[in-house]
């Protein structure tokens, strides 16, 4: 919850009773119920306002996507995940040298490759 533990929770908890008291505690948590309900209404209603005057192309818009965080993730990272976690595709050998009609003769251990004097 928030990120916070057992602790965190027990030293909220005894610092809300020092301070509001044990009679006020009770009507100090609903005012803040009732704040946060306000804020997420106030939210959304800003989030459909927003969507609707950017008119039907912008239906799937997410006001999170402008994070960048979620940006890179969203349009760098996911396709980077997806050819990831793809089935690997089985590979051919390979018979002809590209761009050649000659088959590709293999090197044995420790044997050079040929050289062209005069390609260099």
């Amino acid at each position: 919850m928030f990120g916070l533990g057992w602790m965190e929770i027990g030293a909220l908890i005894v610092i809300a009773l020092l301070v509001f008291g044990p009679e006020k505690l009770p009507q100090a948590a609903a005012q803040a119920g009732k704040t946060l309900r306000n804020l997420r209404r106030m939210a959304n209603n800003a989030r459909d306002d927003l969507r609707a005057g950017l008119g039907p192309e912008f239906q799937n818009f997410d006001p999170a996507d402008l994070n960048p965080k979620n940006f890179v993730r969203k349009h760098l990272l996911d396709d980077i995940e997806n050819d990831w976690n793809d089935k690997p595709r089985e590979l051919e050998p390979a018979t002809t040298a590209p761009y050649a009609s000659d088959p590709v003769d293999e090197l044995g251990y420790g044997e050079l490759p040929p050289y062209d004097s005069e390609a260099t």
